[in-house]
């Protein structure tokens, strides 16, 4: 079982065969599947809890309904772990609240409904078989509380939530790495004692002291380009805040609903405990400096809830009566590439250094990420193979994608 402590100078491990800096769920997966691999892992982690900043500020959801090869190459095995945890974690009984609610991605604009045929049509190139597009009416028969301007989705019923904060917390134990809170990466120490002679990574430096390690895995979400600065290397990173809110129980929320996305705006609402989760991806957010304390925009609320009635009429009823005790903001950031998808792989400059970031989608990937890093690290997987490697923008290689919901356009 993984031990989680917050270490002092005589507890800190002075040596590790890996360790991983950042300790959200892509981190925590990266580390259990490392520890699973044979390796002496260890994990750095700069506040008090393992999933405490941007996991925790997730919508917790997953789908299979990608466009991206890359995406969809990860995103089903991922699935599969969340559906067996248990028994891939070998924790008996470990629940993490899987729900198969579904996503169903609509539109009322004429325009986008072929691209909603497309998008669909794709998901079968990609293996995924079980999308649907549904149209105005077969939309309106399984979703009622739709309004009657909506024209088609896609739909499948496989996608879902769960609960990131346990399904960390059973990486973590399910693992037999090490999991330092309160330990800060604070610098990378770098020499020519890596194989051939290369210049790699030597120690990972902490206020307590260095962990000697000829691997660092860099998964520290929207502080991932600060720590590649560590190690002399610039990454293609953008952290964008993003906000959503919490709505207090309402009897008028469908409870079995599937998390419903207004493909057109970019607004989405799902249950959540007879309240709901409500959020709108704002294209026009600039991107910024990472942090852990994000501001909050008063009027935000207001404008999601204005955006979700055209689609979601039940939503103009619950907004005229809701106070400000039962509106519950917060905000996280995601992180973009170039192409909007993950950087997963060694960097070819320094030996030793690998990259596992850059997600709007992390806790959805964040199980196949994790073991890929593993494949690439243990050299089961050669990083040719991988269609996510980061120097792909540096050899043309790359995929432009168009997932809806992906928060840029």
């Amino acid at each position: 079982m993984g031990s989680i402590f917050t270490p002092t100078i005589e507890t800190l491990p002075k040596t590790a065969d890996a360790v991983v800096i950042g300790g959200g769920i892509v981190g925590v997966a990266t580390a259990f599947w490392l520890s699973r691999a044979g390796l002496d892992t260890v994990l750095l982690e700069m506040r008090d809890g393992l999933s405490t900043l941007t996991t925790a500020q997730s919508i917790e959801c997953f789908r299979a309904q990608f466009t991206e090869p890359a995406m969809a190459e990860l995103a089903l095995p991922s699935i599969e772990v969340f559906e067996h945890f248990a028994e891939v974690t070998g924790i008996e009984g470990y629940d993490i609240s899987l729900r198969h609610q579904g996503y169903l991605f609509v539109t009322d604009q004429p325009e986008m409904v072929d691209d909603m045929r497309a998008a669909v049509e794709k998901h079968r190139q990609l293996g995924v078989t079980d999308s649907e597009f549904l149209g105005h009416d077969e939309l309106l028969a399984r979703f009622p509380y739709l309004s009657e301007k909506a024209l088609a989705a896609t739909f499948r019923q496989q996608d879902g939530w769960l609960s990131t904060h346990e399904a960390t917390q059973g990486f973590a134990k399910g693992s037999q790495a090490q999991f330092l809170l309160s330990t800060p990466a604070t610098g990378i120490q770098l020499d020519s004692g890596g194989s051939g002679g290369a210049w790699g990574v030597s120690a990972v430096e902490t206020p307590l002291g260095s962990i000697s390690t000829r691997t660092v895995v860099n998964a520290a979400g929207p502080f991932a380009g600060v720590v590649g600065k560590m190690a002399g290397v610039e990454l293609p990173l953008e952290a964008v805040r993003r906000q959503k809110v919490f709505i207090s129980p309402r009897p008028e929320i469908p409870a079995d609903a599937p998390l419903t996305i207004d493909v057109a705006q970019d607004a989405y609402w799902r249950p959540e405990t007879g309240g709901a989760y409500i959020a709108w991806v704002d294209p026009d957010e600039p991107a910024g400096e990472p942090k852990e304390e994000l501001p909050l925009d008063w009027d935000y609320p207001a404008i999601v809830l204005d955006k979700l009635v055209a689609l979601n009429p039940f939503w103009e009823g619950i907004a005229d009566s809701l106070r400000g005790e039962d509106v519950h903001p917060s905000a996280g950031q995601y992180v973009y590439t170039p192409d909007d998808q993950p950087l997963i792989g060694p960097l070819s400059d320094v030996a030793g250094f690998y990259v596992n970031c850059g997600y709007w989608a992390g806790v959805m990937l964040s199980p196949e990420a994790g073991r890929r890093i593993t494949r690439l690290v243990t050299g089961e997987m050669q990083p040719e193979e991988n269609a996510l490697r980061p120097t792909r923008y540096a050899e043309g290689v790359v995929y432009e994608g168009d997932s809806f919901l992906r928060g840029r356009h």
